[in-house]
């Protein structure tokens, strides 16, 4: 059974890593998206409606699938100060409870979420601004998706601290 979960917990880590690296080349996009708007604009005095939304449409899911990714290798935000000290079974508690909390706040985010995208989809909801990107549906479709990633990294994250605190390590 121990083996299973930690099976289980490295499929995961391996399906977000997956994920992170594919997401890692949005940030290169969205790099070269903005250095050739601020051209456009301050060499040329022009610009696009559509390539400014894309800088929006690039960052949504760089933040949403990098939250798990981040998860994954422990670069998140925690007082490291104070956990530094504790014992090696005080972190795997504070893991376990961050990870059951993450879990519960992701599953309120999904359910509130998917009426907010279904809406969204259904009214084929685009950009306001004439020449804008007509997809906005689709970025509030990665809300759900994002955090549906980040409440499997916890999940991970929760096995592993959990067989820690069980094997009182």
């Amino acid at each position: 059974m121990t083996q299973a979960l930690r099976s289980l917990a490295d499929g995961i880590d391996a399906v977000v890593d997956l994920i992170g690296r594919v997401t890692a080349w949005s940030s290169f996009a969205l790099v070269l998206v903005m250095a050739t708007n601020v051209l456009l604009r301050y060499l040329f005095s022009t610009g696009s409606v559509w390539a400014q939304e894309l800088e929006w449409h690039l960052m949504v899911p760089i933040c949403l699938f990098g939250m798990a990714y981040a998860l994954r290798h422990g670069e998140h935000v925690r007082v490291d100060v104070l956990f530094a000290r504790y014992s090696p079974r005080a972190k795997a508690a504070v893991d376990l409870l961050a990870a059951l909390v993450a879990i519960a706040v992701c599953a309120l985010v999904i359910h509130y979420s998917l009426a907010y995208v279904g809406q969204s989809w259904r009214n084929s909801e685009g950009s306001a601004n004439p020449g804008g990107i007509p997809w906005r549906w689709a970025l509030k479709a990665l809300i759900p998706v994002g955090f549906s990633l980040f409440l499997l990294q916890s999940v991970a994250e929760a096995l592993r601290a959990g067989l820690r605190l069980r094997d009182g390590h």
